[in-house]
Order: C-alpha cells, then sequence, then structure tokens
C-alpha cells in the first residue's frame, strides 16, 4: 500500500515539477524522509498526506484513488507460477483449438470440392 501511496505520489510531483527537497521543505519533513515516503518504506499518515496533497494541489482521494485500483493491478500481475501456469495452460488450449479448427475448415473444403466433383461426375453420365 505504502508502494503505492508513494508511486502516485512521486508521480504528481513530477507532473508538478517538483523536486524532492522542495516537497520536503513545503510538507516541513526532511529530504531522507520524503525520499522515504516516495519510495514506500515509511509509513504516511493523513496529516503528511494532506500537507503532501495541498501542495501538489490536488485532493487526499486523487493520491488514494490508486489503492482502489490495486486489486485489478495485482490480478493482473498474478501472484506466482501459479497463474503462470494457468496462463501457458489456456494459451496451450487455444493453439489447440485453433489447430483443430484449421484442421476441420480444410477437410469441409475437401468434402465440398469431393461433392462438386461427384454433381459433375453425374452430370457429365447422363
Amino acid at each position: 500500500m505504502n508502494e503505492l501511496l508513494g508511486e502516485r505520489i512521486r508521480d504528481l510531483r513530477s507532473a508538478k515539477h517538483l523536486t524532492q527537497e522542495q516537497m520536503a521543505e513545503g510538507i516541513g519533513v526532511s529530504r531522507q524522509k520524503y525520499a522515504r515516503i516516495e519510495n514506500g518504506t515509511n509509513q504516511i499518515t493523513l496529516d503528511v498526506l494532506t500537507r503532501i496533497a495541498g501542495l501538489l494541489d490536488v485532493t487526499v482521494g486523487d493520491i488514494t484513488r490508486v489503492l482502489d485500483e490495486s486489486p485489478a493491478v495485482a490480478y493482473r500481475a498474478g501472484s506466482g507460477s501459479a497463474s503462470s501456469e494457468m496462463i501457458l495452460d489456456m494459451l496451450d488450449l487455444f493453439y489447440a483449438n485453433k489447430h483443430l479448427y484449421g484442421k476441420l475448415q480444410q477437410k469441409a473444403e475437401l468434402l465440398q470440392d469431393s461433392k462438386e466433383t461427384v454433381c459433375i461426375t453425374a452430370e457429365g453420365k447422363r
């Protein structure tokens, strides 16, 4: 959670073209403490978050919005090898079905061609 908030704060700060030093001075903390906030290693209090939001001219909700988006991101990122295995199995199944579909199309075309040949041959014998 702290990492997500720190990354969001860093993005907002960069968009405003502010340095870490300027942010630290503006919210009344050392540059090192501010850097730890952006890195996600420091807990961020509501008071500090409010001061950061004021300095960046955004709302606290604008910063914390990233927390609402995290489940979708975490799901896409997967939780390890089990997720990767499932994706690989799905890809294998997709390509197997694609290959089978291609073979069925070829057989259907051959069958259609042989029906046309039979019809032409039958017409010729009359």
